[in-house]
């Protein structure tokens, strides 16, 4: 995977503020590159150093085998929920996800500015080659 495409991605996830979220579709919508598939693997291999929890399946649904954790999250955030999250905390049982309806990020005038300067920036390293990262490249 490109350099240029995790690096769009990973600037545009630290932009989600707390308490709301976005698909991977969005970001991919929102780079206007890619796609749901491309952003979870940038999110899967790459995510760890940024609010990783705030981009989520279009279901709502937490990153796989992270759904305590993420729940920490949002409830410290206090992003909409939806389910048995309650029961989950007690139980470890019980379907709940991210209330995307309520909770996803309607990006502000500014922060079109921001994901437009990514995208554009993405869209420059895209036309041009990457150098690969193995140490022996000039």
């Amino acid at each position: 995977m490109r350099i240029e495409y995790v690096e769009a991605v990973l600037a545009i996830v630290r932009l989600v503020p707390p308490g709301s979220a976005v698909s991977y579709g969005d970001v991919a919508e929102l780079l206007g590159s890619g796609g749901p598939r491309q952003v979870g693997s940038v999110m899967s291999h790459y995510g760890s150093g940024v609010p990783w929890w705030r981009i989520l399946k279009a279901s709502g649904h937490a990153p796989e085998g992270h759904e305590a954790e993420a729940l920490r999250h949002y409830r410290q955030e206090g992003t909409a929920l939806s389910g048995a999250h309650e029961s989950y905390l007690r139980t470890g049982e019980g379907s709940w996800r991210v209330d995307l309806r309520a909770a996803r990020w309607a990006p502000a005038e500014d922060d079109f500015d921001h994901i437009d300067a990514i995208a554009a920036e993405l869209e420059r390293g895209l036309r041009e080659l990457s150098v690969a990262d193995d140490g022996m490249s000039a």
